[in-house]
């Protein structure tokens, strides 16, 4: 293994100055010889290119600069991602405000309420076609029906739900 290391020694200097030339940054130039000297090292006639001096600088220039033109390529690199403070503060919060909870935790239970408001059958077909998203044939078949009979359950079992769902809230404790 001691040809590796003459090879890194001999050639890595000039290859991190081949990659800044192409645009990389310290760090960018440094993963990029890493890189070059991974590729060349897995090529089948590696050792016998280090013998041939000349042979191996010019093959680990190639690579360097297809690694660095391919990184340069990369979209993480071409944008800069340099955080603006005013460009943040203006976008929209991703999480919801507490009225916008309340009124979805709100729905959920009134929800849960108009479910539990249906027949045991369309309860069991809303569950399972719906919340469990089993195809209608097997609906049928664990409930011993027809697939049409599913179909025609869960559409009368969806209007019951709507109906529930946008009625005023005082009618639905009244009825």
């Amino acid at each position: 293994m001691s040809w590796v290391g003459r090879l890194v020694h001999q050639h890595r200097a000039h290859l991190v100055r081949v990659a800044r030339r192409e645009g990389m940054g310290s760090e960018d130039a440094f993963d990029v010889v890493q890189e070059a000297f991974q590729t060349f090292l897995a090529r089948p006639a590696a050792r016998a290119l280090v013998d041939a001096a000349e042979d191996s600088r010019r093959s680990l220039i190639t690579m360097t600069r297809n690694a660095a033109r391919n990184r340069r390529r990369l979209a993480a690199v071409a944008r800069p991602h340099e955080s603006q403070a005013a460009l943040l503060a203006s976008l929209p919060a991703e999480s919801a405000s507490v009225e916008e909870l309340l009124a979805a935790a709100e729905d959920e239970v009134r929800l849960r309420g108009c479910v539990q408001g249906l027949g045991d059958t369309q309860r069991t077909v809303v569950t399972l076609r719906m919340l469990d998203e089993t195809d209608g044939e097997n609906v049928a078949r664990t409930l011993g029906i027809t697939p049409t009979h599913v179909a025609v359950m869960l559409h009368r079992a969806k209007a019951n739900l709507l109906a529930c769902m946008t009625a005023e809230p005082a009618a639905q404790r009244r009825g």
